[in-house]
């Protein structure tokens, strides 16, 4: 059998952690979507950082889903790392990944309904998704006929920590060449780092109660996107606090930007 808890108190804060990790990752995704609605525009947000956040998202989907439901895959878990460790998914991972998966679909259908300027998706970007999907699936076909589905489902996770890794890269580029963050709401950042802090705190507070760090290297991708999250939040808060300070809140009416004038003399 798995195991269970040890205190109820710790047990009691996991939980806490989780959801307010939850609520403060899924909230970060509608400063971005309220922002573009009030603009009627979408420059200013990498087409790339959507793309490949898109990926992240749902190779993180299909693998908190598959770990969270599926016994067989929890058995095969439990052969690898012990049967008296606990499942290293709690809910609000899966319900966080649904609702990631859902609003950046909605962020991409804000970039074809509202003004985005000159900015397309780079070829860089398409090759490195279509590389990714045709990787997925040739796993697919090797886990297939020996029923492996623990190693497959650690491939998605596999994806979702090195999606995550170069998804904020085209942005925090953009920033750079552009010496500004106006179209790139801080307010997601804000919570993204939020969400990260506290979901280390939780993967921390398991491993307190169960004394043993197999929570953070059996589920190393929960681990990296913590991590990784927290490194270029902050980056991202540098940039619009101290190098690219913004002269009026996002909130009020946008200035014209350099590459929205180029956009406006090409009309």
């Amino acid at each position: 059998m798995s195991s269970s808890w040890n205190s109820v108190g710790l047990e009691v804060l996991y939980q806490v952690l989780g959801w307010v990790a939850f609520f403060a990752w899924s909230f970060s995704f509608y400063p971005q979507v309220i922002l573009n609605y009030k603009r009627k525009s979408v420059v200013g947000l990498n087409f790339d950082f959507l793309v490949l956040n898109f990926t992240k998202h749902s190779s993180y989907l299909i693998y908190n889903a598959a770990m969270f439901f599926s016994p067989f895959i929890q058995r095969q878990y439990h052969e690898k790392y012990g049967d008296k460790e606990m499942i290293p998914v709690a809910a609000n991972d899966v319900a966080f990944s649904l609702h990631a998966v859902a609003l950046t679909a909605f962020t991409v259908f804000q970039v074809f309904i509202y003004e985005r300027g000159i900015q397309k998706v780079s070829k860089v970007c398409i090759s490195i998704t279509a590389i990714v999907w045709t990787a997925a699936i040739v796993c697919l076909i090797i886990a297939w006929p020996k029923s492996d589905w623990l190693w497959l489902i650690d491939v998605f996770n596999s994806i979702q920590v090195g999606m995550t890794a170069i998804k904020y890269i085209p942005q925090a580029i953009m920033n750079f060449r552009r010496k500004s963050t106006i179209g790139w709401s801080i307010g997601n950042i804000l919570l993204d780092l939020t969400g990260g802090v506290l979901n280390f705190g939780q993967m921390g507070v398991q491993s307190i109660d169960q004394l043993t760090l197999v929570n953070f290297y059996g589920n190393i991708g929960k681990t990296l996107l913590s991590l990784e999250t927290v490194f270029f939040d902050v980056l991202f808060i540098i940039q619009h606090y101290v190098l690219y300070p913004a002269k009026k809140d996002e909130n009020d009416d946008f200035p014209v930007l350099p590459i929205e004038v180029k956009h406006v003399a090409a009309q």
